[in-house]
């Protein structure tokens, strides 16, 4: 495995906990779960016509029997397509390093108070000394060995800002360590597209990505790897979690008042700028393209959780079909109406 994957895998795109491998029976059952399956698939109704895939962020070989023939049909027919990043982008990678770290010169011990970084240090050694019984017999066959990977995951931690050490230290689990190795969804279908010589694209730029991390403030970061701490040292309870659109969620109802209202604000900003900020500048981008390659077949594999970009582009005139697979006949299951058309008669 890469190093490349290793790090997209830890900072960029964290695998969720998942399912576990099918056994004999539910391969057997795997044609007729096709059929009922909804493809998360939406055609923009134009010639040819062009596609949005939601994906998720786990490895593909837990979803890639169960996404429909549908969908896989588009990726095959579309001649270009478009991630959130360029995943294999050199150029990713290394800016997606620089923004973590803090400015030059500092490092961690000098801007955490010491009783959290005291802690933050105790949990890496755990982990580090934990992580060759978490690791799996095929992952060993394959080359991957726990020096390898916590160095790949946690090297120079003491040089990144607090909240990339934060989602560092929430991605070093048990389960998380068993599913590296492999390429998570987006990753796999920018590898595919690359391998099947398709033109590949981003409707982002890493710093859009980077800057609303580093723009929490100082005492929302210490909260947030507090409580991501506080998870791992105590495994009952449950602080912090992912959804798919990767937004983190801190607000629990265990938490004193002040601390909930801390939680609150962490949850606001992240939701004003990488669900609503960030799908509206999406949306823009996906229109430009759409009307400078009319004659283009796109498909946009998002993350799922960035579906609003659908609403975006919805007011922007394209008309949306989500399509849903049954069999070997697609029917439609609803239509959105275009709004901005109607407005713009209205002019």
């Amino acid at each position: 495995m890469s190093p490349w994957n290793v790090f997209l895998q830890t900072f960029f795109l964290l695998p969720a906990a998942g399912a576990q491998p099918r056994g004999p029976a539910d391969v057997v059952s795997l044609a007729f779960q096709q059929s009922e399956l909804n493809s998360f698939l939406w055609t923009i109704k134009r010639d040819p016509p062009s596609y949005f895939f939601g994906t998720i962020h786990v490895p593909y070989t837990r979803v890639w029997d169960f996404i429909p023939e549908n969908s896989k049909a588009a990726f095959q027919q579309s001649s270009i397509v478009y991630f959130e990043l360029d995943l294999t982008d050199p150029y990713t990678i290394s800016a997606l390093t620089s923004c973590q770290m803090l400015p030059q010169g500092e490092n961690l011990q000098d801007v955490l108070p010491q009783d959290i970084y005291c802690r933050l240090k105790r949990h890496l050694d755990y982990v580090k000394l934990m992580m060759p019984s978490w690791m799996t017999p095929d992952q060993r066959g394959k080359g991957l060995y726990a020096d390898y990977l916590f160095n790949a995951i946690a090297g120079n931690w003491e040089r990144k800002r607090p909240v990339w050490v934060m989602l560092m230290v929430n991605s070093l689990t048990e389960v998380d360590i068993k599913s590296r190795g492999v390429p998570v969804l987006d990753l796999y279908l920018a590898q595919e597209a690359e391998r099947l010589k398709k033109q590949t694209g981003a409707v982002e730029k890493v710093e859009e990505q980077c800057h609303p991390l580093n723009g929490l403030n100082f005492s929302q970061v210490i909260f947030a790897l507090n409580q991501t701490l506080l998870q791992q040292e105590n495994l009952n309870s449950i602080i912090f979690s992912h959804d798919n659109s990767q937004v983190p969620n801190f607000i629990n109802a265990t938490l004193p008042p002040q601390e909930r209202i801390t939680a609150q604000e962490i949850d606001s900003y992240f939701r004003q700028e990488l669900i609503y900020k960030r799908n509206e500048r999406m949306g823009k981008r996906v229109k430009a393209l759409l009307e400078e390659y009319p004659d283009k077949g796109f498909f946009f594999a998002f993350g799922a959780g960035e579906f609003q970009t659908l609403m975006s582009v919805e007011r922007f005139c394209f008309r949306l079909l989500p399509l849903i697979s049954s069999g070997d006949q697609y029917y439609l299951s609803y239509l959105f109406s275009c709004i901005c058309c109607i407005c713009q008669r209205l002019r």
